[in-house]
């Protein structure tokens, strides 16, 4: 078993951070609201620690899922930062969605100190984490992947490496435009089954055994006929996801006009005061048209 750091404790870092103590490992957590980690501690029986370098000291692997960029730099970086804590040979596994270009960045800069950095943004939403049961996309060097496979072990149903550093990031940014057209499919559809007049669970049931079924469909079309919509992922989330996205699209030269206009459907949601409702919540928009 290993020494473990995780940095992030938010709706999915808790319970995975929960799932390698479990493990047998010996898991020290930072969040920035300390409270929030002295009560993991307290639930799981691990440490909590003020810094990110207090907490990676003496770590063989550091994992964060952090919120953006900036959080992840904030903890990886500066005197405080996880980096200037960690030992030659550690890897720090980052769980965040972040750009490509911070994750160039932060594998310049552990390597410096001789960390390894492997970006494995994740999948499979709050009962994902639960549940651990994460698809995890991976991308860094072959042996920094095969060291820190068994460790995300805890909270994974499905782990691979893609590649080389920023294949992981790319990879998730592949997962979020394949979402946003499947889950704007999906509003339209119960949308006009419920302007036809039709039953949307007898639809469901109907077309769900067919080439129109999906996770989204099998997942999320219950709750939103019932126009509920606290159940995963949140829009302002999802609107940061869609423009790395869509800014990594300006880079490669990739053409995402769907994705394009599905944010822009995001940000209509979030006009209806929606960035905190989860991403099928693009009904809500079709809806409010009427």
């Amino acid at each position: 078993m290993a020494k473990v750091a995780f940095l992030g404790l938010g709706v999915m870092g808790y319970p995975m951070a929960g799932h390698l103590q479990a493990a047998g490992h010996a898991v020290t957590v930072y969040n920035r609201t300390a409270a929030k980690a002295q009560a993991w501690a307290d639930q799981h029986g691990g440490a909590c620690a003020a810094t990110p370098r207090e907490a990676a000291t003496g770590a063989e692997f550091v994992m964060a899922c952090v919120g953006n960029d900036d959080d992840l730099r904030s903890v990886c970086q500066g005197p405080d930062g996880a980096f200037a804590g960690m030992t030659a040979g550690a890897v720090f596994v980052d769980h965040t969605t972040v750009s490509a270009k911070v994750t160039r960045d932060l594998h310049a800069a552990a390597q410096e100190g001789g960390v390894s950095f492997v970006d494995a943004p994740i999948s499979g939403g709050q009962a994902g984490a639960e549940n651990g049961a994460l698809s995890v996309m991976c991308g860094g060097a072959e042996d920094a992947y095969g060291r820190a496979e068994p460790v995300i072990a805890a909270y994974a149903k499905i782990c691979r490496r893609i590649g080389d550093s920023g294949a992981g990031q790319m990879t998730k940014m592949c997962n979020q435009i394949a979402i946003a057209g499947l889950v704007q499919g999906l509003s339209e559809a119960l949308h006009f089954a419920e302007k036809a007049g039709l039953d949307g669970r007898q639809v469901v049931e109907v077309i769900s055994q067919g080439a129109a079924g999906s996770w989204q469909m099998a997942n999320r079309y219950e709750t939103m006929l019932d126009d509920a919509f606290e159940h995963g992922f949140a829009v302002d989330w999802m609107r940061k996801d869609l423009g790395i996205c869509l800014d990594a699209a300006d880079e490669t030269g990739a053409s995402l006009p769907v994705t394009a206009l599905v944010d822009q459907f995001y940000k209509d949601v979030q006009k209806l005061g929606g960035g905190r409702w989860d991403t099928s919540s693009l009904i809500k928009r079709l809806r409010a048209l009427d």
